[in-house]
């Protein structure tokens, strides 16, 4: 796959599917930046062995936390540069998670409009050698007693 002078072999996609399958179907109550590992329990995450430099935390209506987590690997990496909310305009389930041609520019989608956009970098290194993507790791509800 060529994604604008950028050979992807799909990593991208996938990416986007897996956050897709996170997210789809609740709101998004608090974003967290900078936030470290995910907590170990969690689901998912990237096949290769990744460097975490930063990560994005989702907090679901559920309680759940979804980790988007930026990784390198030598020449290749993912990286999330910046994220635009429209979370207080917004109060509607997710239905979609869909990415510009690039992948340069992902849109979380509510009925009534975008709840966020996620600008983000990347690159396959010397395709296809290195791993790439964000690490996306979905961790349970803490359950407090």
């Amino acid at each position: 796959m060529t994604t604008d002078d950028v050979e992807d072999d799909g990593t991208m996609p996938e990416n986007v599917a897996a956050l897709a399958q996170a997210v789809v179907g609740h709101r998004i109550v608090r974003v967290d930046r900078n936030v470290s590992d995910p907590p170990s329990g969690g689901v998912g995450g990237a096949w290769y062995t990744t460097r975490v430099q930063t990560g994005l935390r989702l907090t679901l209506d559920d309680g759940r936390a979804v980790y988007v987590s930026d990784s390198s690997d030598c020449c290749a990496y993912t990286e999330l540069e910046d994220v635009i909310e429209h979370l207080p305009a917004i109060d509607h389930i997710i239905t979609a998670v869909k990415a510009d041609d690039d992948y340069n520019t992902w849109h979380i989608l509510a009925d009534l409009g975008e709840v966020m956009e996620l600008k983000v970098g990347w690159s396959p290194g010397n395709p296809f050698y290195y791993g790439y993507g964000f690490s996306i790791t979905v961790a349970p509800a803490e359950v407090t007693r």
